[in-house]
């Protein structure tokens, strides 16, 4: 994807030799790193230092990322977690300490002063250049996540890839079984690509189903339709027909989607609340609601939904919808 030219992510980016060819001194430098003129993302690079105070953990370590990439004496290709700010994917639960780049000469790679090479073999397909940079393709960074994140985060960053049809579902399974099962670090990348949906809508979804999972739970069916009271066709979240039930995930996401024309906070509140009265008028099924802050206790979670299923089974039979 093609970012604006003033997205933070691309915060200019000074290196010292040109800062130095430039006029500037070591002690220039340090002077402006005192008073918060410059401020320094790693060793040997700077970017202005009130940009850098309003830049988030994740624009930092875009920039922190842009930096090592310049500051390389080897050609290099970002990827793993660090092409994935620059396809504007969610960062959540990923190591932001290292910035990864893979070498296209496959020599072994090092790790050292917050970055860690990688020596992979990369095919011609596998390098993409997008805002002025090297990146692995979707289809590899989609599998390299998964050899170096957590299963659910890198379900994650899947997903998000699958949804915005950055990539899909079957080229992503084609790269990773034309070379990547041989890679070490892989054990989770089949459990990831088993679950991947390009149906789910958002992170907080994606942790849904990482809990579903990683708890032993039912395996819940994403936006499935029914038809309310009204008639008017609805898509649920998630639903688990068989037990009458269904789920809807208040994520970040859904907490920032703008309102209606003249909507307050508590209209919205009011209209989603009819809106789940009216599945429920005809299908006769409970909902779940699941919030961000649930999706971080996974075990309490998962016990809340088993208590759920087991209440909703003993209340009555599931009607179909």
């Amino acid at each position: 994807m093609t970012l604006s030219f003033d997205d933070s992510r691309l915060t200019p980016i000074a290196l010292r030799k040109e800062l130095l060819d430039n006029g500037h001194s070591d002690r220039s430098l340090a002077q402006a790193l005192r008073t918060g003129a410059l401020a320094r993302p790693r060793r040997g690079a700077y970017v202005d230092g009130s940009l850098w105070d309003g830049l988030s953990e994740e624009d930092r370590y875009a920039v922190r990322c842009r930096a090592a990439y310049r500051q390389s004496k080897t050609d290099v290709v970002l990827s793993h977690v660090s092409a994935v700010p620059f396809r504007d994917g969610p960062l959540w639960g990923l190591d932001l300490a290292e910035v990864h780049l893979s070498r296209p000469d496959h020599r072994t790679g090092r790790r050292e002063a917050g970055v860690r090479q990688h020596s992979g073999k990369l095919l011609d397909a596998d390098v993409v250049t997008e805002n002025g940079l090297l990146l692995t393709s979707p289809e590899r960074t989609a599998v390299e996540v998964t050899t170096v994140a957590p299963m659910v985060a890198a379900l994650g960053v899947v997903n998000d890839l699958l949804h915005r049809k950055i990539t899909t579902l079957e080229r992503v399974k084609a790269r990773y079984e034309l070379s990547m099962e041989q890679w070490p670090n892989s054990l989770s990348t089949q459990a990831v690509l088993r679950l991947a949906d390009p149906r789910i809508e958002s992170l907080a979804e994606s942790l849904f189903v990482g809990v579903a999972w990683l708890q032993s739970l039912p395996m819940p069916i994403p936006q499935y339709e029914v038809t309310d009271s009204e008639g008017k066709t609805r898509r649920l979240d998630f639903a688990l027909p068989e037990f009458g039930v269904w789920f809807e995930i208040d994520g970040k996401v859904k907490y920032e989607r703008p309102y209606r024309v003249g909507e307050t906070a508590t209209d919205v509140v009011l209209r989603e609340k009819r809106r789940q009265e009216r599945i429920a008028e005809a299908t006769g099924w409970r909902c779940m609601r699941i919030s961000w802050a649930d999706l971080q206790d996974p075990v309490r979670l998962a016990a809340r939904i088993r208590a759920f299923l087991e209440s909703a089974m003993t209340a009555q039979v599931p009607r179909s919808a």
